[in-house]
């Protein structure tokens, strides 16, 4: 099959590799959609040393069962395997599972191919009426799902429910989607890519360039040291940050303020299968929107996508792969 490698430091190189194994219990698919995430753009750059060179990334994919019972089945794919058995898993909380793999990351390649193996319980029907490229954004949506999710669990009762979200790209957007499909209607994005600002207005979006006044909950769908200030400053005394972005590892929280005016702080990670499947049934039946906020392109031209979104060339909030084009 062909697959879009990652070999090396901003390396990619669209070749034929093996097609993949399929383990009792898995189904073979055929990768219809696959969306380009911040995660593989962090090991494109190499900062990601869980993903080492060589390996095919992508973990935001939709396709169709070959063979099997379910042959011809459209789905959408859960990238997350866990043990099932675990305290965590079988809590609820199948995101913490200590055994956990996610495909893009050793030992499981990823969707940047024409087929991927999945375990059944991984994969989540998608009706005849929703597209497959729609499909594929159950993945990032559900990242913001989940992080949204736990900050109104943890919001007081007595605060307004209105919020912050750092970040337009596509985590940032799906977690201003997540905040209205749950009952948020005041939210405002902070993008300073002036692009990408006006391409969310456009949406329909309020999008500012910086932060004016303080919030009940902020969302940083970033994570660098200047976004983490921003959050701390920007959270009003009693509310909620949950922070869901992973672009570097230390400073710029406000430890003192958060202590002082007693702010509650989430890191959050993927989500649980509930969340997961939560999402796609929000997408199937339309309450995150038309979602046509995707640039697309062919697999073969990976690389040059990539390329693109490390320039700061793309004002769209994701950029869809298809693997068949």
């Amino acid at each position: 099959m062909k697959a879009l490698v990652y070999d090396g430091v901003e390396t990619l190189g669209f070749r034929d590799v093996p097609d993949p194994a399929i383990p009792d219990g898995e189904h073979l698919i055929k990768v219809e959609a696959v969306g380009i995430c911040g995660s593989d753009m962090h090991a494109y750059l190499g900062h990601d040393a869980r993903r080492a060179a060589p390996l095919i990334l992508g973990h935001e994919a939709a396709g169709v069962i070959v063979g099997g019972t379910m042959d011809g089945r459209r789905v959408t794919v859960n990238p997350l395997v866990t043990c099932g058995t675990c305290a965590a898993c079988s809590s609820g909380r199948e995101n913490l599972c200590p055994k956990r793999q996610i495909i893009s990351m050793q030992p499981r390649e990823g969707a940047f191919a024409q087929y991927i193996a999945m375990p059944e319980n991984n994969l989540v029907t998608v009706p005849q009426d929703v597209s497959l490229a729609h499909a594929a954004l159950a993945e990032p949506l559900a990242v913001s799902w989940h992080a949204v999710r736990l900050a109104l669990e943890a919001l007081h009762l007595g605060m307004e429910r209105r919020a912050l979200v750092i970040g337009g790209g596509a985590i940032g957007l799906a977690a201003a989607l997540a905040l209205r499909a749950m009952g948020v209607g005041n939210v405002t994005i902070v993008e300073p890519n002036a692009a990408r600002r006006a391409f969310l207005i456009a949406l329909g979006e309020q999008a500012v360039a910086e932060v004016v006044g303080e919030y009940p909950v902020v969302i940083d769908a970033v994570g660098y040291a200047a976004t983490r200030a921003t959050a701390s400053a920007a959270v009003q005394a009693g509310g909620v940050m949950a922070h869901v972005g992973l672009g570097e590892d230390a400073g710029g929280l406000d430890v003192r303020r958060m202590t002082l005016q007693e702010i509650t702080f989430i890191g959050t990670y993927t989500y649980t299968a509930k969340d997961f499947r939560d999402t796609a049934a929000a997408i199937f039946d339309g309450r995150l929107g038309s979602l046509d906020w995707c640039q697309h392109r062919p697999l073969s031209e990976g690389a040059e996508a990539f390329a693109a979104l490390r320039a700061g060339q793309v004002a769209e909030p994701k950029i869809i792969l298809t693997p068949w084009a």
